[in-house]
Protein backbone atom coordinates (compact mmCIF):
# COMPACT_ATOMS: atom_id res chain seq x y z
CA UNK A 1 0.00 0.00 0.00
CA UNK A 2 1.44 3.27 -0.92
CA UNK A 3 1.75 6.57 1.16
CA UNK A 4 -0.76 8.62 -0.90
CA UNK A 5 -3.47 5.48 0.21
CA UNK A 6 -2.40 5.25 3.75
CA UNK A 7 -2.89 9.24 3.80
CA UNK A 8 -6.19 9.03 2.57
CA UNK A 9 -7.10 6.23 4.76
CA UNK A 10 -6.08 7.42 7.81
CA UNK A 11 -7.78 10.90 7.30
CA UNK A 12 -10.90 8.95 6.66
CA UNK A 13 -10.42 6.87 9.98
CA UNK A 14 -9.78 9.92 11.84
CA UNK A 15 -12.33 12.07 10.35
CA UNK A 16 -14.91 9.08 12.03
CA UNK A 17 -12.91 8.67 14.72
CA UNK A 18 -12.68 12.34 16.40
CA UNK A 19 -16.72 12.18 15.67
CA UNK A 20 -17.48 9.17 17.95
CA UNK A 21 -15.05 11.18 20.75
CA UNK A 22 -16.90 14.32 20.13
CA UNK A 23 -20.25 12.64 20.95
CA UNK A 24 -18.58 10.30 23.59
CA UNK A 25 -17.43 13.92 25.33
CA UNK A 26 -20.62 14.89 24.88
CA UNK A 27 -22.54 17.74 23.68
CA UNK A 28 -21.31 20.52 26.78
CA UNK A 29 -18.11 20.25 24.26
CA UNK A 30 -19.86 21.67 21.29
CA UNK A 31 -21.81 24.74 22.95
CA UNK A 32 -19.55 25.37 25.55
CA UNK A 33 -15.73 26.21 25.20
CA UNK A 34 -13.71 26.87 28.55
CA UNK A 35 -9.81 26.88 28.64
CA UNK A 36 -9.66 23.37 29.17
CA UNK A 37 -12.25 22.66 26.40
CA UNK A 38 -10.05 24.94 24.12
CA UNK A 39 -6.66 22.91 25.05
CA UNK A 40 -8.44 19.54 24.66
CA UNK A 41 -9.40 20.50 21.54
CA UNK A 42 -6.16 21.05 20.27
CA UNK A 43 -4.73 18.13 21.53
CA UNK A 44 -7.18 15.78 19.54
CA UNK A 45 -6.68 18.22 16.32
CA UNK A 46 -2.63 18.37 17.06
CA UNK A 47 -2.93 14.38 17.60
CA UNK A 48 -5.44 13.70 14.22
CA UNK A 49 -3.04 15.57 11.86
CA UNK A 50 0.07 13.35 13.14
CA UNK A 51 -1.77 10.34 12.60
CA UNK A 52 -2.30 11.40 9.14
CA UNK A 53 1.04 12.60 7.98
CA UNK A 54 3.18 10.64 9.89
CA UNK A 55 2.30 7.57 8.01
CA UNK A 56 5.51 4.96 9.53
CA UNK A 57 4.38 4.82 12.48
CA UNK A 58 1.73 2.39 13.63
CA UNK A 59 -1.86 4.40 14.04
CA UNK A 60 -2.21 2.90 17.51
CA UNK A 61 0.11 4.87 18.85
CA UNK A 62 -1.77 8.38 17.85
CA UNK A 63 -5.39 6.98 18.10
CA UNK A 64 -5.00 5.50 21.45
CA UNK A 65 -3.53 8.47 23.43
CA UNK A 66 -6.72 10.40 21.56
CA UNK A 67 -8.93 8.11 23.09
CA UNK A 68 -7.26 8.20 26.74
CA UNK A 69 -7.92 12.10 26.19
CA UNK A 70 -11.64 11.51 25.54
CA UNK A 71 -11.79 9.39 28.09
CA UNK A 72 -10.70 11.85 30.58
CA UNK A 73 -12.44 14.30 29.09
CA UNK A 74 -15.47 12.32 30.63
CA UNK A 75 -14.17 11.59 33.76
CA UNK A 76 -13.61 15.29 34.33
CA UNK A 77 -17.34 16.08 33.66
CA UNK A 78 -18.53 13.42 35.83
CA UNK A 79 -16.16 15.10 38.74
CA UNK A 80 -17.51 18.52 37.58
CA UNK A 81 -20.82 17.27 37.90
CA UNK A 82 -19.92 16.23 41.75
CA UNK A 83 -18.14 18.69 42.98
CA UNK A 84 -18.15 22.55 42.38
CA UNK A 85 -14.76 22.93 43.82
CA UNK A 86 -13.16 20.74 41.81
CA UNK A 87 -15.63 22.33 38.31
CA UNK A 88 -13.99 25.74 39.77
CA UNK A 89 -10.61 24.72 39.51
CA UNK A 90 -11.01 23.07 35.94
CA UNK A 91 -13.53 25.61 34.18
CA UNK A 92 -12.92 28.68 36.17
CA UNK A 93 -15.69 30.65 37.73
CA UNK A 94 -17.73 33.91 36.42
CA UNK A 95 -15.82 36.92 37.78
CA UNK A 96 -17.84 40.33 38.60
CA UNK A 97 -16.50 42.74 35.73
CA UNK A 98 -18.92 45.89 36.31
CA UNK A 99 -21.19 45.76 39.73
CA UNK A 100 -23.96 48.36 40.75
CA UNK A 101 -22.63 50.31 37.65
CA UNK A 102 -18.98 50.60 38.79
CA UNK A 103 -16.09 49.15 37.13
CA UNK A 104 -13.86 46.58 39.27
CA UNK A 105 -10.71 47.24 38.02
CA UNK A 106 -9.30 44.54 40.07
CA UNK A 107 -11.72 42.27 38.44
CA UNK A 108 -10.15 43.97 35.49
CA UNK A 109 -6.34 43.32 36.18
CA UNK A 110 -6.89 39.67 37.18
CA UNK A 111 -8.56 38.47 34.26
CA UNK A 112 -6.15 40.96 32.25
CA UNK A 113 -8.45 42.90 30.41
CA UNK A 114 -8.69 46.47 29.74
CA UNK A 115 -11.07 49.12 28.97
CA UNK A 116 -11.19 48.27 25.22
CA UNK A 117 -11.49 44.79 25.19
CA UNK A 118 -14.15 45.73 27.76
CA UNK A 119 -16.10 48.20 25.73
CA UNK A 120 -15.75 45.46 22.71
CA UNK A 121 -17.74 42.82 25.07
CA UNK A 122 -20.33 45.46 25.93
CA UNK A 123 -21.07 46.67 21.76
CA UNK A 124 -21.38 43.05 20.94
CA UNK A 125 -23.92 42.87 23.18
CA UNK A 126 -25.82 45.94 21.73
CA UNK A 127 -25.14 48.25 25.04
CA UNK A 128 -23.45 51.80 23.68
CA UNK A 129 -22.72 52.88 27.00
CA UNK A 130 -21.54 51.66 30.44
CA UNK A 131 -23.97 53.88 31.97
CA UNK A 132 -26.31 51.34 31.23
CA UNK A 133 -24.80 48.98 32.84
CA UNK A 134 -26.12 47.45 36.55
CA UNK A 135 -23.76 43.92 36.42
CA UNK A 136 -21.38 42.78 33.77
CA UNK A 137 -20.03 38.93 34.23
CA UNK A 138 -16.83 37.82 32.68
CA UNK A 139 -17.70 33.78 31.82
CA UNK A 140 -15.48 30.43 32.04
CA UNK A 141 -15.68 31.01 28.37
CA UNK A 142 -14.60 34.11 27.81
CA UNK A 143 -17.72 35.73 26.87
CA UNK A 144 -19.59 38.78 28.84
CA UNK A 145 -23.09 38.22 30.38
CA UNK A 146 -24.65 41.98 30.36
CA UNK A 147 -27.63 42.97 32.78
CA UNK A 148 -28.90 46.61 32.43
CA UNK A 149 -30.36 48.90 34.70
CA UNK A 150 -34.24 48.94 34.93
CA UNK A 151 -35.88 51.57 32.85
CA UNK A 152 -39.19 51.44 34.91
CA UNK A 153 -36.99 51.80 38.14
CA UNK A 154 -38.17 55.24 40.01
CA UNK A 155 -35.43 57.62 39.67
CA UNK A 156 -32.94 57.97 42.71
CA UNK A 157 -31.46 60.93 44.12
CA UNK A 158 -28.35 60.27 42.51
CA UNK A 159 -29.59 59.90 39.32
CA UNK A 160 -31.52 63.33 39.61
CA UNK A 161 -28.53 65.35 41.35
CA UNK A 162 -26.88 63.79 37.67
CA UNK A 163 -29.59 65.50 35.67
CA UNK A 164 -29.31 68.59 37.54
CA UNK A 165 -25.54 69.00 36.81
CA UNK A 166 -24.47 71.70 35.36
CA UNK A 167 -24.76 71.30 31.16
CA UNK A 168 -21.28 69.97 29.97
CA UNK A 169 -21.43 71.78 27.07
CA UNK A 170 -21.56 71.68 23.20
CA UNK A 171 -20.73 68.74 22.22
CA UNK A 172 -20.25 68.58 18.38
CA UNK A 173 -20.77 65.27 16.99
CA UNK A 174 -23.16 62.58 16.41
CA UNK A 175 -22.79 58.64 17.45
CA UNK A 176 -21.47 56.18 19.72
CA UNK A 177 -20.50 57.33 23.43
CA UNK A 178 -17.09 58.42 23.46
CA UNK A 179 -14.28 57.50 25.95
CA UNK A 180 -12.25 60.63 27.21
CA UNK A 181 -10.27 58.80 29.64
CA UNK A 182 -9.16 55.05 29.63
CA UNK A 183 -6.82 54.10 32.76
CA UNK A 184 -6.05 58.07 34.01
CA UNK A 185 -5.27 59.11 30.56
CA UNK A 186 -6.90 61.39 28.42
CA UNK A 187 -7.24 60.67 24.80
CA UNK A 188 -6.63 64.02 22.90
CA UNK A 189 -8.31 62.89 19.74
CA UNK A 190 -11.41 62.51 21.77
CA UNK A 191 -11.52 65.44 23.12
CA UNK A 192 -10.78 66.96 19.41
CA UNK A 193 -13.56 64.63 18.06
CA UNK A 194 -16.09 66.83 20.54
CA UNK A 195 -14.64 70.46 20.52
CA UNK A 196 -13.72 70.60 23.99
CA UNK A 197 -10.00 70.80 25.69
CA UNK A 198 -8.15 68.81 28.35
CA UNK A 199 -9.35 72.37 30.45
CA UNK A 200 -12.85 71.76 29.64
CA UNK A 201 -11.97 67.74 30.84
CA UNK A 202 -10.73 68.55 34.06
CA UNK A 203 -13.56 71.47 34.99
CA UNK A 204 -15.76 68.85 34.53
CA UNK A 205 -14.36 66.27 36.41
CA UNK A 206 -13.84 68.41 39.34
CA UNK A 207 -17.99 68.18 39.38
CA UNK A 208 -17.83 64.36 40.07
CA UNK A 209 -15.02 65.54 43.58
CA UNK A 210 -11.91 64.66 41.39
CA UNK A 211 -8.94 66.58 41.01
CA UNK A 212 -6.54 64.60 39.55
CA UNK A 213 -7.02 62.85 36.24
CA UNK A 214 -5.19 60.12 37.19
CA UNK A 215 -7.92 58.84 40.00
CA UNK A 216 -10.17 58.58 36.92
CA UNK A 217 -10.42 54.68 35.80
CA UNK A 218 -12.77 55.17 32.87
CA UNK A 219 -15.09 58.37 31.25
CA UNK A 220 -17.18 58.95 28.72
CA UNK A 221 -19.18 61.20 26.99
CA UNK A 222 -22.45 60.47 24.44
CA UNK A 223 -24.29 62.62 22.08
CA UNK A 224 -26.63 64.19 24.32
CA UNK A 225 -23.86 65.83 26.56
CA UNK A 226 -24.30 62.79 29.30
CA UNK A 227 -20.73 62.15 30.83
CA UNK A 228 -20.25 58.59 32.50
CA UNK A 229 -17.42 58.16 35.00
CA UNK A 230 -15.59 55.95 37.13
CA UNK A 231 -13.18 56.47 39.58
CA UNK A 232 -10.28 54.31 40.38
CA UNK A 233 -10.55 51.37 42.67
CA UNK A 234 -8.75 52.12 46.13
CA UNK A 235 -5.51 49.83 46.48
CA UNK A 236 -5.43 46.87 49.25
CA UNK A 237 -3.96 47.84 52.00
Amino acid sequence: MDNLTMVLLRTLFSYFFLLILVRLMGKRELGKLSVFDVVISIMLAEMAALAIEDVDKPALRFYLPMLLIALLEVAFAYLSLKSKKFRDSVDGSADLIIENGQIREQAMRRNRLNMDDLMVHLRQKDVKNIADVEFALLEPTGQMSVFLKEQKEKITREDLSLMKRPQVGPISYKGLPIPLILDGKVRTEALNKIGQNQLWLKREIRKYGIKDIREVSFCSIDERGIMYLDKKDKPLQ
